[in-house]
């Protein structure tokens, strides 16, 4: 992988047609430290986030054995970079077929469920394979409300009452059990752990079977932009969000039980910009190389500001337009699908043109995952930064709030 000090010095350099992902492992392991660090119990990073070879091999290399995996894909790339870790199956709903695998060939022993379909899934395969279920960990998930960019209680979760009645099922047949929650992606109240604790404390009273753990999952914030004409949101710091979480489990009783975070965003998203070129300057829309197929499907669903660097081709002598302010673009993405164009504009100089480059921060979440071969477009350019993206010049545009007309 070919290195750079800063992406501006990256895009000068190679002239790319082609988006091109900078990708900063000082940044990831500085972030998954920190979050190592805030946490009082096991870090499980979740793989989905991103789940590229060079992101798992530095988690490994800074001291993070524990992966939330959720397919045999993932299994397995966690497997080829760190061949002694743990995998924890938390994924409610599962292939019999995946169980199998998981239990048989990857020797996992901690997996999720909200439904007791889900055990009978596992309890055939445990009994097929001769396993010892005392050797299992189960851990039921249970639904949550809260304030959250993504809201993830709409699809995965057992009510209270229905999850009292999974633990002690599962408790008869002889596995470990414990309780886990999502409160959802980019969490803006710290209160959702709170309320998401009390209904964990809720269901064990009831229950009355021991838990071998607790896992709050993820949700923990990363940092990004914000709109230059609007107030700056105020999300919550890690450090203020772990104070809040320390004192929640504590007052809820679950301070010594084994503890398992599964944070993504929190982790990768500083790791990696991406730099997109301008392909066509056309009044004031940006047709650029990348798009809501590839790299930037969280500035399509407009929960996400993402910051931008303008960089110029110094080849271009002449332009137009004043250089000092910020105008609004519509920006559209490299396919022929019309439903390619963000859901907001980019605010840039007027100046720039056909052939410039726009460095896009903070996409090291879930950008990489989603991408996609529509149209035969896929980006999949990789060079080493050593410059974090805030260290950098100053982000002079940004995906704004409010809609813009054509």
């Amino acid at each position: 992988m070919d290195r750079f000090t800063t992406a501006r010095e990256a895009a000068l350099a190679m002239r790319p047609d082609v988006p091109v992902y900078c990708f900063r492992p000082a940044v990831l392991k500085e972030d998954a430290r920190a979050f190592m660090s805030a946490f009082p119990g096991k870090t499980a990073y979740a793989v989905k986030t991103n789940g590229e070879p060079m992101v798992l091999r530095s988690l490994a290399e800074v001291g993070i054995t524990a992966f939330d995996v959720a397919s045999p894909a993932e299994f397995r790339a966690v497997r080829e970079v760190s061949p002694d870790a743990e995998l924890l199956y938390m994924h409610p709903v599962k292939a019999q077929s995946d169980i199998r695998l998981a239990l048989e060939t990857y020797a996992i022993r901690v997996m999720a469920l909200d439904h007791e379909d889900e055990i009978a899934k596992i309890l055939r395969i445990v009994r097929a394979l001769d396993l010892d279920p005392a050797d299992i960990t189960l851990y039921v998930r249970l639904q949550t409300k809260g304030l959250a960019a993504y809201e993830l209680s709409k699809k995965f979760g057992a009510a209270p009452a229905h999850a009292v009645e999974l633990l002690q099922r599962l408790d008869r047949i002889g596995f470990r059990t414990g309780l886990c929650f999502h409160v959802g992606s980019q969490i803006e109240d710290p209160d959702v752990y709170e309320r998401a604790l009390a209904s964990a404390d809720w269901v064990r009273a009831r229950a009355g079977v021991a838990l071998a753990g607790l896992d709050v999952g993820g949700g923990f914030p990363a940092s990004y932009g914000h709109d230059p004409k609007r107030a700056k949101p105020k999300m919550p710091s890690i450090d203020a969000l772990m104070a809040r979480l320390r004192s929640d489990l504590a007052e809820w009783g679950f301070s010594d039980l084994p503890l398992i975070a599964e944070p993504g965003r929190v982790i990768v998203a500083r790791a990696f910009s991406v730099l997109v070129r301008v392909l066509l300057k056309k009044g004031k829309r940006l047709y650029i190389n990348d798009g809501i197929w590839a790299s930037l499907s969280d500035s399509w669903t407009g929960k996400i500001t993402l910051p931008a660097r303008f960089i110029p081709d110094p080849a271009r002598k002449r332009r137009s337009g004043n250089p000092d302010g910020l105008v609004p673009f519509k920006v559209c993405g490299a396919t022929c699908d019309s439903v390619d164009i963000l859901s907001r504009p980019f605010w840039l100089p007027e100046t720039v043109d056909t052939g410039d480059w726009i460095e896009i921060g903070h996409i090291g979440a879930y950008s990489l995952a989603l991408r996609t071969h529509f149209n035969g477009f896929y980006p999949d350019t990789f060079v080493e930064v050593t410059t974090p993206f805030h260290e950098g010049d100053g982000a002079e545009g940004f995906a704004a709030i409010e809609t813009m007309a054509d």
